[in-house]
């Protein structure tokens, strides 16, 4: 499955770079561009913390491993709390006891519930309108609650056992349903609590890309086991260079999947835009916040909780683990768009009890 991926994603190449040639006539030569043009940004979110990732997993090590092996459960699980291409799947791997808890650690919850927390929510509740900031925490409530449908799938994937999936995610179980509870009940403050993480870490990546750069550019080096700033862009690289035919291929299955979901939008009650914004959401969550104010209310209920899970499954999560675990590009696929469907299904279900209006 991962090799026949790897062909998909290799074709979409192909079409984007035929369309670019032929003069963007169908847009996949504009989303193979923009595979290059996600270089600068995606250097902003990644180098950084890459360049300080050894010395993160240093730091936070002994106290890490002190705390979860007290309580029976493998370190690697607090990466998962970070997003997978800002640093969670290094210091999972890092701090991992079983390398394959490591593994799966540093993907399936980096890749949701991480990002979930450093990225989705902070970012979502600064490009939001105000009025739709309640869908965002009643969707990311939604799916933290959902969220263990994701993990188990995705630990029975990476060849984990039952029990030994249920034992390393009950500290994730538990967070996130706090979280949940947090979001429904107190959102204003869990939003703020949210943006302070966000800036903590964005400090963060920034002195990381600055020791890097200094050190690539004068030798200088403050602080010792610092990752080269080149080795860090390599894998920064490697993620855009998978983005140059997933783009391509992500817009192809929009326009395939249009009726289809058309009609299911009709079934379930919402509008075209919010149908439309599902798929798009795969590749990014950033189109999804610049579409919710088109969106009818039980469509940005849907959507704010799909994207728990669904969101880069075809973007930059499938090309940072392409760079770092190809074989497991399937799995983390099949995990992150279980945990979507499941977030999606109660949305729907509970939407007409959830939004009706107080005092009904």
């Amino acid at each position: 499955m991962n090799q026949v991926i790897m062909w998909i994603v290799a074709a979409g190449v192909v079409l984007g770079g035929i369309d670019r040639l032929l003069g963007n006539r169908w847009g996949y030569g504009e989303q193979f561009e923009k595979g290059f043009e996600l270089l600068g940004p995606t250097a902003f979110s990644m180098a950084g913390i890459l360049c300080l990732s050894g010395l993160l997993s240093g730091g936070l090590s002994e106290g890490a491993k002190s705390f979860f092996a007290g309580i029976g459960l493998d370190p690697s699980m607090f990466g998962g709390l970070i997003a997978i291409d800002m640093g969670g799947y290094h210091l999972a791997r890092a701090l991992a006891l079983d390398p394959q808890v490591g593994l799966y650690a540093g993907l399936v919850p980096a890749a949701t519930l991480g990002c979930s927390l450093v990225f989705t929510i902070p970012v979502g509740s600064n490009l939001l309108e105000k009025k739709d900031l309640k869908y965002l925490c009643l969707g990311m409530a939604i799916g933290m609650v959902t969220l263990p449908v994701c993990l188990i799938l995705g630990g029975l994937l990476f060849g984990l056992s039952l029990g030994t999936v249920l034992l390393q995610n009950l500290f994730l179980f538990a967070f996130a349903l706090l979280c949940g509870i947090g979001l429904w009940r107190f959102p204003e403050p869990m939003l703020k609590v949210f943006r302070v993480f966000t800036y903590i870490l964005k400090v963060i990546l920034t002195v990381g890309l600055v020791l890097g750069a200094v050190k690539q550019l004068t030798g200088a080096q403050f602080l010792p086991g610092l990752m080269p700033l080149p080795e860090a862009m390599e894998v920064v690289c490697s993620v855009c260079v998978f983005l140059l035919g997933s783009l391509p291929v992500a817009l192809l299955l929009q326009r395939v999947l249009k009726k289809p979901l058309g009609a299911v939008g009709k079934l379930i009650g919402v509008n075209e835009t919010s149908m439309a914004a599902l798929l798009i959401g795969f590749v990014s969550a950033m189109p999804v916040f610049a579409m919710a104010k088109d969106m009818d209310p039980k469509g940005k209920l849907l959507n704010l909780s799909f994207i728990f899970c669904s969101t880069a499954v075809f973007g930059a999560h499938l090309g940072f683990t392409s760079s770092v675990a190809p074989d497991y590009l399937g799995a983390l696929i099949v995990a992150k768009l279980a945990g979507a469907l499941a977030a999606a299904i109660v949305a729907v279900l509970s939407a007409n009890k959830i939004l009706k209006p107080k005092g009904e």
